[in-house]
């Protein structure tokens, strides 16, 4: 079993930055892909960004793509989203996410998923 904490949200100014982190513990992390969904009040939750197990291979959501990137640090066990450029419409709970497989990541359906952490986007 893989358990994903995920930190660093809050509130962020339009056209701001922030990075989030997910520290995973679990004897198969370093073996699993990653991924970061959203989820925004009364919406169903989107697929935002996955990552291979050796940080080879990354996939974005058309939308996200140029303004989000993705990256881990397996010694640390960490997985992180940096978010530039934000925008209101990015205002959602982000939780991670880890499977054996990066399609099963981009297509919601996640071995694992963290706890989730709130990103308020103003202005």
């Amino acid at each position: 079993q893989v358990q994903l904490v995920e930190s660093g949200g809050g509130l962020v100014q339009a056209g701001g930055s922030l990075r989030l982190s997910c520290a995973a513990s679990g004897h198969t992390f370093s073996s699993y892909a990653m991924g970061w969904s959203r989820q925004a009040p009364g919406k169903e939750r989107e697929f935002v960004a996955a990552i291979s197990w050796t940080g080879s291979t990354t996939y974005y959501s058309p939308s996200m793509k140029g303004r989000f990137t993705i990256s881990r640090d397996n010694p640390k066990n960490t997985v992180y989203l940096q978010m530039n450029s934000l925008k209101p419409e990015d205002t959602a709970v982000y939780y991670c996410a880890a499977d054996s497989s990066l399609s099963n990541i981009r297509s919601g359906v996640p071995t694992a998923w963290g706890q989730g952490t709130q990103i308020t986007v103003s202005s």
